[in-house]
């Protein structure tokens, strides 16, 4: 299994792709992970051939690149994988990110179109797309986007909770000590500017006059694939500056990088989850579902394209305006003062959460591989 370089704490695809491979090897497989790791910044063809070259000594059965171009620095070198792979071994390639990036960029969409209809290049992913034998997607409009720039039919394995719930009951009373106050909301994941939490931060004058108590804990590392050290922490210093112009900074905990345990006592804690993103939320998002399966009522940004399995009322609140501090101000108002609503957006987030475990996950992958081997063998 090939990934970015980056080690799980600091990248979603990285998490995942660990994840998949430990649902797997309780299947049955046995994973090998092969970052692919520059051996200096910016050598993203020396990574790609040597981790060619470690494939190659390893002679496995199939081999699967979990692909978004954040992992790779939105480098088009690692997408030249299939050219040095040892030839007959079937690749099937996993795309986390589609539909909005290209290399090199001043190409015009149109001279794309014969390349991709012919699976000759991808504007995305290079020579991963064309030349894998299964294409995974993880949700429905990336694989819309596949079969209409391609004419191939990708295969859509969801994802699961990027957080287990605990084994043991978490001390809920302890946790919410901890914060304080007498409602607490949580954000959850990798805090970067993409998510949304500048506008959060915006509305929280406005839910403190309905619920002075209030208290946000903003939890997750800001250093990240997407966001390196330096920008990370003028993006914090940022977000707490802001708190402190808006008089809310007495009611911000930004908790950093916290391990998946005391993210699940968290919110298991938590009164009302909020992920404000600015591009919207999908259910594949591992942070949604992570909540959901946690059981908390969670408010989310609705995207251009809604997802049909996000349902305002009946699994989550949904915030009808990106990019603005009123209407999160809205929505996270009628989570405020309505504990039947607060009740019934935990019960159907429970059972959305249901449909995505990580044994599902791995099953799906199993069947999977052994249909691309099967057709490799013919």
């Amino acid at each position: 299994m090939i990934t970015g370089p980056a080690p799980a704490h600091l990248d979603g695809v990285s998490d995942y792709a660990e994840r998949l491979a430990a649902a797997l090897g309780g299947a049955g497989v046995e994973v090998d992970a092969v970052p692919l790791r520059p051996p200096s910044p910016g050598r993203w063809l020396a990574a790609t051939v040597a981790a060619a070259e470690t494939v190659r000594r390893m002679r496995p059965d199939l081999v699967h690149v979990q692909f978004a171009p954040s992992a790779y620095r939105f480098s088009a070198l690692p997408g030249l994988l299939p050219r040095l792979l040892p030839p007959g071994i079937p690749l099937v390639t996993t795309i986390h990110e589609y539909g909005w990036w290209t290399a090199p960029g001043w190409i015009p969409g149109p001279a794309w179109r014969p390349l991709e209809r012919l699976r000759l290049w991808d504007r995305e992913t290079a020579l991963l797309v064309p030349a894998s034998r299964a294409v995974v997607v993880t949700n429905p409009d990336h694989g819309a986007e596949v079969r209409r720039r391609t004419g191939r039919r990708p295969v859509l394995i969801p994802i699961a909770p990027n957080v287990d719930s605990a084994g043991a009951p978490p001390d809920r009373a302890g946790t919410r000590r901890r914060y304080g106050g007498d409602f607490l909301l949580v954000f959850f994941g990798f805090v970067h500017p993409v998510k949304g939490v500048r506008y959060l931060l915006d509305a929280l004058p406005a839910l403190r006059t309905i619920r002075p108590g209030l208290r946000l804990v903003v939890a997750g590392g800001f250093t990240s694939q997407a966001l390196p050290e330096g920008e990370a922490r003028a993006f914090r210093r940022e977000l707490e500056a802001r708190s402190a112009r808006r008089g809310v900074a007495d009611a911000v905990t930004f908790t950093g990088y916290l391990p998946a345990p005391e993210v699940s006592a968290l919110l298991a804690a938590a009164d009302a989850a909020v992920l404000p993103f600015t591009a919207g939320v999908s259910a594949k998002s591992g942070a949604l579902l992570a909540a959901l399966a946690h059981g908390v009522p969670t408010a989310v940004t609705v995207p251009d394209e809604p997802d049909p399995r996000l349902r305002d009322g009946e699994n989550v609140a949904a915030i009808p305006i990106r990019r603005d501090a009123a209407a999160i101000a809205v929505t996270l108002r009628r989570l405020l003062v309505d504990p039947a609503l607060r009740e019934r957006l935990a019960a159907g987030g429970r059972v959305l959460a249901a449909g995505h475990t990580w044994p599902a996950v791995a099953r799906a992958h199993l069947d999977l591989y052994r249909r691309v081997v099967t057709d490799a063998v013919r």
